[in-house]
């Protein structure tokens, strides 16, 4: 639905599967005010002017002259949710702010996953608005919010959309959420989108009802039927998701999206569908900067190869190897898919120097190779983290990482993942270590969510620890309004847990401040392990005439203190003429940690504290040692 020049409203819509349709203009009783037979046109679309409906006006489409009524299948807006009528809504009507901002480019970003429903109290996009100053001086330059199409019931994760275009009525109207958009900006905070492609939710999705071709049979999807990007009356069905992905970057401002499971998005043409998603974002982007993130459980490193060059044109990929890895080195557990993780010294190294650790590589959970060859991809096109809404979700009770492992083992494991070379990513509350836990929740039909907690539970099963009568009796009701409630983080906490927040705001200030780190270069660092938990990154910091120049050295000890009498290892040289001096660790009182002996001893040894990170600076050497 279009309104054009002159303030003529325009409908267009695709439904090869009726001979007749009929917009319906309707009064905020629900009673039908007048309808407008549209013009057949080809390949099976409707057309046509729509006299007599004002903005914020309700309508919906009828079909060959039968009562059932259906809501537009691009809706901009669902005001009473999928199943009632659809909002014309005017995106020219909003007042932006944000003329100066260019968007951003993925090196040097922080992303920070965000839930609008459970962020604040109140659920809201203004209540959000609210906290995000906070964000910014943090040190987070990007916000990825979780799915906001339109989706049945009071609340849920969003991964059940139906309505793609329709921002939901559950956090706010569409100038709500460009509200918070403008705001991000504002603060120099880029805000992308959550987008699912793969698939429709089961509840609410009426667009068989216009047309058979939306879906395939020809894939096995994880969560319902494939949808048709290459099968017959395909076009229609890729148009309709490459003009979703330029609506987002369009109308409101966004400045880019993260495709979830992409590995359920099934096309066998040429070009793919995401190579196509990535030109119309970058269109529609004009001269702004935008992001594409990619979620690839197998991690097909080909979704971040320029299109030119055979793939899909995306910036970053979710590095699922590097959570799992510190999943087990952090909790000891090594069940279902972590269980071809060892969490070792090795295995960091490994991931800060080429990413992904399964390139090609047999992998037992699943039994079959995992991945592909990565090298030569750029360091920030791999998105570090320690937690996001799934895995919290999957612990089974909801835990956060700091309720599963010691405080310290967390400290330097945020360190690594807040200084290392990719790009860093924040699930919300983890910046001041959240009481609250992020439980699996969604509003269904009695029928349906009696399905869909079945499903979860048989899910949660793949853990055998998850697996027994008592933990299954105890996993939280995902259609249970506590489950949700429960959820929302308190912003109050950041005051008292006011050490994780200096934790996370001295890491990104360092991250972003010392050039060693900022630089995410190729080749810009290399690694050692030192012990059976402890390892070393150096940074080169490349020239050693600037004052804040130079090399790096970030310790990482995981174990008990360990004692390096001897250093045989290149990488823990100073630089000629130097000695290296301690400028940062995760064992400062300010942080909650107990303090730390000093690194090197009068035998010249050095003493790396057990749960601990540091950080090493060259400094000039007093007395030349001969």
């Amino acid at each position: 639905m279009e309104i054009l020049p002159g303030g003529t409203v325009h409908a267009r819509v695709w439904a090869p599967k009726a001979r007749r349709v009929d917009l319906v203009v309707e009064g905020k009783g629900g009673e039908e005010e007048s309808a407008v037979a549209l013009n057949p046109e080809s390949d099976g679309y409707f057309a046509g002017p729509v006299p007599g409906l004002p903005v914020g006006g309700l309508y919906r489409f009828r079909l060959d002259g039968k009562d059932t009524l259906y809501p537009d299948p691009a809706s901009r807006f669902q005001p009473d949710g999928p199943h009632g009528p659809s909002q014309l809504v005017d995106p020219a009507g909003f007042a932006w702010t944000d003329g100066d901002w260019s968007g951003r480019s993925i090196a040097g970003q922080v992303v920070y996953e965000m839930h609008i429903g459970t962020f604040t109290p109140e659920g809201t996009w203004d209540a959000a608005l609210r906290e995000l100053p906070a964000l910014a001086e943090l040190g987070v330059t990007v916000l990825e919010l979780m799915p906001v199409s339109e989706f049945p019931g009071r609340f849920g994760w969003g991964y059940d959309g139906v309505n793609l275009f329709a921002p939901t009525r559950l956090y706010g109207d569409p100038d709500a959420m460009r509200r918070f958009v403008d705001a991000a900006h504002g603060l120099g905070l880029a805000v992308i989108l959550d987008v699912v492609y793969n698939h429709f939710g089961p509840d609410g999705n009426y667009l068989k009802c216009f047309a058979e071709g939306y879906f395939s049979d020809r894939y096995k999807n994880e969560w319902g039927e494939a949808i048709n990007f290459d099968g017959p009356d395909s076009g229609p069905v890729r148009e309709y998701f490459i003009a979703n992905a330029a609506y987002w970057i369009d109308e409101y401002r966004l400045d880019g999206l993260r495709l979830d499971a992409t590995q359920q998005i099934f096309d066998s043409g040429t070009p793919n569908i995401m190579a196509e998603i990535s030109r119309a974002v970058r269109r529609a982007a004009g001269r702004r900067a935008t992001l594409l993130v990619g979620e690839n459980e197998p991690q097909h490193a080909s979704l971040v190869r320029p299109v030119e060059d055979g793939g899909c044109g995306l910036d970053a990929l979710w590095n699922d190897d590097f959570h799992h890895s510190a999943m087990v080195a952090l909790t000891g557990r090594s069940e279902a898919y972590y269980s071809d993780y060892r969490g070792t010294p090795q295995e960091f190294v490994s991931a800060m120097k080429h990413g992904f650790l399964f390139q090609g590589q047999w992998y037992g959970w699943q039994k079959q190779d995992r991945g592909m060859p990565a090298f030569g991809v750029p360091r920030p096109a791999f998105v570090t983290f320690l937690q996001n809404h799934d895995q919290i979700a999957n612990s089974g009770r909801g835990l956060r990482l700091h309720a599963l492992t010691s405080p310290g083992r967390l400290r330097a494991m945020t360190a690594l993942t807040l200084l290392g070379p990719g790009t860093p990513m924040l699930f919300q509350g983890q910046e001041f270590a959240a009481s609250a836990p992020f439980l699996y929740f969604a509003d269904h039909t009695p029928e349906l969510a009696a399905l869909v907690a079945k499903g979860r539970a048989e899910f949660l099963t793949q853990f055998p620890s998850l697996s027994s009568p008592e933990m299954q009796a105890r996993l939280a009701p995902p259609a249970a309004e506590e489950s949700f409630r429960r959820s929302k983080i308190d912003h109050g906490e950041r005051a008292a847990h006011a050490e994780t927040w200096a934790l996370h705001r001295d890491l990104l200030r360092l991250r972003r401040e010392d050039p060693a780190f900022a630089a995410q270069r190729p080749g810009g660092l290399d690694g050692a392990v030192l012990g059976e938990e402890a390892f070393v990154l150096r940074f080169f910091g490349g020239s050693e005439d600037r004052e804040d120049a130079g090399d790096r050295l970030l310790l990482v000890n995981l174990g008990r203190d360990l004692i390096l009498r001897v250093l045989a290892e290149p990488l823990l040289a100073p630089p000629l003429g130097k000695r290296w001096s301690l400028l940062w660790s995760s064992e400062a009182p300010d942080y909650g940690g107990c303090g730390a002996a000093p690194l090197e001893g009068e035998d010249r040894s050095w003493r790396l504290p057990g749960h601990a990170a540091l950080v090493l600076v060259p400094v000039v050497q007093a007395t030349p040692t001969p």
